[in-house]
């Protein structure tokens, strides 16, 4: 309040040393002189403004915008302090995502690769069992023709046996064999 004082007698002393007020023709002290009314009516003015206390009042609102803009200010950084928690708090989020993605990209790799190895193993469990079944039947297979040409050359060979035998043997041998043959199978059942 003491600089708004000093300010306008500052004022008033500049605006009685003015250039102007000095050009005008007769006493500068006389109500006559218009330059003379006008600097009363501004020091009038200047008191009026000092007797109200607006230099004091113009002061408090300026303080008070002061006041008013270092708060927006304070809150203004609190903002900013705030944002940048809450951008690191989503740049960690974003990363902790991020890594969980990599994680679940990376298991369900390996979870493919173990189903691909378990889906060989099974085949060649399945081509195995295939072989094998093959094997098997290529066996009986085997067996069977075995067995038939078994039957055939025994069939053969009976053949064979009896037309020789029919060829060699005289009737009197083939009655005296039939009655062997008789005794024989009496013997056994008894």
């Amino acid at each position: 309040m003491r600089t708004m004082k000093k300010l306008a007698l500052t004022a008033a002393a500049l605006a009685l040393t003015a250039s102007p007020a000095f050009a005008a023709s007769g006493p500068f002290f006389s109500l006559g002189n218009t330059d003379f009314i006008v600097l009363i009516a501004f020091i009038a003015f200047i008191a009026v403004l000092v007797y109200f206390k607006v230099p004091g009042l113009i002061g408090g609102l300026l303080d008070k915008r002061a006041d008013g803009i270092k708060s927006e200010l304070e809150e203004a950084r609190a903002l900013h302090e705030d944002a940048k928690d809450l951008l690191a708090s989503f740049e960690r989020k974003q990363k902790e995502v991020q890594d969980q993605a990599d994680r679940i990209v990376a298991t369900a790799k390996s979870e493919a690769a173990a189903a691909a190895e378990q889906a060989d193993a099974e085949l060649e469990k399945s081509i195995a069992r295939r072989l094998a079944a093959a094997e098997e039947q290529i066996a009986s297979a085997e067996a069977s023709a075995v067995k038939e040409v078994r039957d055939t050359a025994v069939t053969t060979a009976i053949a064979v046996a009896r037309e020789v035998i029919a060829k060699q043997m005289t009737d009197s041998q083939s009655a005296a064999l039939v009655d062997s043959a008789i005794e024989d199978v009496k013997t056994r059942l008894n």
